[in-house]
């Protein structure tokens, strides 16, 4: 499991210790800290809105998202089995870096060009395992940078 350090503070007062500190205390406590990572890279990534997702012709999962980002909609392949019109969603844009080093792109995609990605909380490095593309809440403004919907800010 993942813990922002913004959780921690909200119960104990931690905002002037070093990460790295933190977690030694924290397992010298009995809590095992595997990895103490940084600050995720939010650039170019934003809250989107499904705004229509269709079968894509050319495969049996696939769906060609129309998707709003604020300013301009864009067209995103999606594989995950939850994406669907209205939902909010958060998109990594091309030249968005994930957390595991891959780096987003305009791509084709079985004949379709598809123009970002949208996001699991696996991909962003926030969870192990993700079941599909992570769904914001109705109250997410499109557009926005999604860390402070999802309490990392």
């Amino acid at each position: 499991m993942k813990i922002s350090t913004n959780w921690i503070n909200d119960y104990v007062k931690i905002e002037d210790i070093n990460k790295r500190d933190l977690a030694e205390q924290i397992t010298n406590a009995g809590v095992n800290v595997e990895q103490v990572s940084g600050e995720i890279d939010f650039t170019n990534i934003v809250v989107g809105e499904v705004i229509d997702a269709i079968k894509h012709e050319n495969s049996d999962h696939l769906k060609v998202c129309t998707v709003s980002v604020g300013n301009e909609t864009r067209q995103i392949i999606c594989g995950a089995p939850n994406a669907r019109k209205g939902i909010k969603v958060i998109v990594s844009l091309p030249g968005a870096i994930l957390p595991n080093g891959i780096q987003i792109k305009q791509s084709i995609i079985r004949g379709i060009t598809s123009d970002g990605m949208l996001c699991s909380l696996e991909e962003l490095g926030l969870e192990e395992h993700s079941e599909g593309i992570h769904e914001l809440n109705e109250d997410a403004v499109v557009g926005e940078n999604p860390k402070k919907y999802l309490n990392i800010d």
